[in-house]
């Protein structure tokens, strides 16, 4: 590798000085780790708050495909993740069931998970939809356009009618999915077989 003089690691280390193999990189070994770990610790109570924030309703990550699938394959607890718009009143009509009833099933581990299929155009709408109806589940925005590239990778049956939800417990390998409104007590009936 030819050295050109600037520090491959940029981001993660101060200065060139605590790159390994620098002369003085021997001697200041102590105050080089203190400064990564600063480093380190601020990424990380960074990350924290933006969780936080996402759980609180005030930030909507953007996610594509490969990230919902990607989600889907590594959940290893029970997960309701419900498909929903802010244009669909069927939608709106379930997120406090689906919200109060997971939230009961909370020690069995069950996860909420809400995906926004809003057009791009109404992005910026589902923070203040949320606080509007006290939304506190964590709310990711599919931002994808194409229904029959992402429908069939969530569920080969799914048209994209809204709403929608997959029951995925990777335990029991129990997966249903529904393209309908749930009423209260079908919900409840799910999330007893979703935790069996």
């Amino acid at each position: 590798m030819k050295r050109t003089g600037k520090s491959p690691w940029p981001a993660i280390i101060p200065n060139r000085d605590c790159a390994p193999g620098s002369r003085s990189s021997s001697h200041n070994n102590g105050d080089c780790m203190k400064k990564i770990m600063t480093k380190l610790f601020l990424c990380l109570a960074f990350a924290a708050i933006s969780v936080t924030a996402v759980a609180q309703g005030t930030v909507v990550p953007k996610w594509k495909i490969g990230d919902l699938e990607h989600y889907m394959d590594t959940t290893s607890v029970p997960t309701v993740i419900n498909f929903w718009a802010t244009f669909c009143k069927p939608c709106i009509a379930e997120i406090p069931h689906f919200q109060e009833l997971t939230a009961q099933y909370k020690n069995e581990g069950v996860r909420l998970l809400l995906v926004s299929l809003d057009l791009p155009e109404d992005y910026k709408k589902i923070p203040a939809f949320m606080q509007k109806r006290k939304v506190t589940a964590p709310v990711a925005f599919l931002d994808e356009s194409n229904a029959d590239l992402f429908c069939p990778k969530v569920d080969k049956s799914w048209s994209g009618a809204l709403p929608a939800t997959l029951f995925l417990n990777k335990r029991s390998g129990y997966r249903h999915f529904i393209e309908e409104p749930l009423t209260r007590a079908q919900l409840e009936n799910e999330l007893k077989k979703l935790v069996q």
